[in-house]
C-alpha cells in the first residue's frame, strides 16, 4: 500500500474511533471535501460510507469510474448518480447512521431518510472531521508551503515586471496576478482576488474594479493560489507613489500588530490571546474602532478553516496546525492597511510560508 493510501486509511481509522465513541455505526460523507480527505478522490460527485469496524465505500457516478480507479485504489468503488442515497442502501438494520448535519440541506436530508432502509437511524454530526483536519500531516504541510511560494513568487514578478503602477485598473492588476500564479501551476486562485487601491483599501473585502490606481496610492492585494488541491493565503498593501503620512503611521501600526501576532502564535498558545496580541496594538495607537475583523483562520483543503484566532476563538493551537495571521486597519475615506502571513505552528517559533518583504514598499 503506498504512502497516500496510508494516509487516507488513517484518517478514516481516527474518524471510526470517534464515531464509536458516539455510538454511530456509520458515518454518510458528502462534503466533496472531506470525501477528498478521507479518500483521496478529487470528482465533482461522490459520497464515502465509512463504518466503526473501518470498512468503507466510496460512490461516484460514471464519468469518474476510471478516476476513482485511479485515486481510491484501496476502497471498494459504487459507480451511481445517486451517490448518497445509494450508500444508504447498504447500511445494516439497526445501525445508527451519521451524517454531515453542516453541509446537508433541509431538502437532500429529506432524500437521506426516504432512502434509508427500515430499521435505520440517521443522526447529525457536526465537527468531528473538522477537528481531525486541524492538524496536518507531512504531505499537507509540504503542499501547503509549495502553494504559497509560488503564489509569493507570482507577486515579486508582478511588482518586478511594473505591472502594479499607477495608471493600472485592479481589475487589470488582478487579471495579471492570476496570470501568473496560472503559469506557475495554479489550478485556479484559492479565493477572488483582491486588489484595492486608493479609498476602496478601506474596504476590507472589496475585490477588484475598474478604478485606476493612482499616484499616492495604497494598494492592499489579498490573493492565494489553488494547487493539487491545497490553498495559500497571503496579503500585502503597497504605496504607488509617495503616501501620506497618516498612512505610513497605519502602516506601522499594522504591521507592528502582524508581528506581535506571529510572535504569539506559538504551540500551546490560546487562540483567544494570539488575537488579543494582534488588537491590542491597534487599539493602543487609537485604531480600535477601524480594526473590524479576526486575526486569523487556518488554511489546508478549504482558504478557511479551523483553527480560528478571534474575540471568540476557542482552544490551543498545536504544532503542525496552520494560520494566518492577517489584522488590518480600515478607515473610511482615508484608506486601509491589512498584511497577511500564512504560519506552520510547531514546537518553537512559527515557520512563515508566506515569504515576501513586509517593510512599506514604495512603487
Amino acid at each position: 500500500m503506498g504512502l497516500a493510501d496510508t494516509r487516507f486509511e488513517n484518517r478514516r481509522r481516527k474518524l471510526a474511533s470517534l464515531l464509536a465513541g458516539h455510538r454511530i455505526d456509520d458515518m454518510l460523507v458528502t462534503h466533496l471535501t472531506h470525501v477528498r480527505y478521507l479518500s483521496g478522490f478529487s470528482g465533482s460527485n461522490g459520497a464515502l460510507l465509512i463504518s466503526k469496524d473501518r470498512s468503507a465505500r466510496i460512490t461516484t457516478d460514471g464519468r469518474y469510474a476510471t478516476q476513482v480507479a485511479e485515486e481510491v485504489p484501496d476502497i471498494e468503488a459504487i459507480i451511481t448518480r445517486k451517490v448518497a442515497t445509494e450508500l444508504l442502501s447498504v447500511v445494516v438494520e439497526g445501525h445508527r447512521v451519521g451524517y454531515e448535519a453542516d453541509y446537508v440541506s433541509a431538502s437532500q436530508l429529506e432524500a437521506l431518510k426516504q432512502a434509508c432502509p427500515e430499521g435505520v437511524t440517521l443522526v447529525p454530526v457536526a465537527q468531528q472531521i473538522e477537528g481531525i483536519r486541524l492538524v496536518k500531516d507531512e504531505l499537507e504541510l509540504q503542499r501547503l508551503a509549495e502553494a504559497a511560494e509560488l503564489a509569493s513568487t507570482a507577486l515579486r514578478e508582478l511588482v518586478d515586471a511594473g505591472e502594479l503602477a499607477a495608471g493600472q485598473s485592479e481589475r487589470q492588476v488582478a487579471a495579471n496576478l492570476e496570470y501568473r500564479m496560472r503559469l506557475l501551476g495554479a489550478d485556479r486562485p484559492s479565493f477572488d482576488t483582491i486588489v484595492a487601491s486608493g479609498l476602496n483599501s478601506a474596504k476590507p473585502h472589496h475585490g477588484a474594479s475598474d478604478r485606476v490606481i493612482e499616484d499616492g496610492d495604497f494598494v492592499t492585494i489579498d490573493f492565494g493560489m489553488y494547487r493539487a488541491g491545497f490553498n495559500s493565503d497571503m496579503t500585502r498593501t503597497f504605496a504607488v507613489g509617495e503616501p501620506s503620512a497618516f498612512l505610513r503611521e497605519i502602516y506601522e501600526v499594522t504591521r507592528e500588530s502582524q508581528q506581535a501576532g506571529v510572535e504569539a502564535a506559538v504551540a500551546g498558545a490560546k487562540l483567544v490571546d494570539v488575537d488579543k496580541a494582534c488588537r491590542s496594538i491597534i487599539e493602543d495607537a487609537g485604531y480600535g474602532e477601524y480594526s473590524v475583523h479576526s486575526t486569523g483562520h487556518g488554511i489546508g483543503l478549504d482558504v478557511h478553516e479551523g483553527p480560528y484566532a478571534a474575540l471568540t476563538g476557542t482552544g490551543e493551537l498545536e504544532p503542525s496546525m496552520t494560520l494566518t495571521i492577517e489584522p488590518g486597519i480600515y478607515v473610511p475615506g482615508k484608506g486601509g492597511v491589512r498584511i497577511e502571513d500564512t504560519l506552520i505552528i510547531t514546537s518553537g517559533a512559527p515557520r512563515i510560508i508566506t515569504q515576501f518583504p513586509k517593510e512599506l514598499i514604495v512603487l
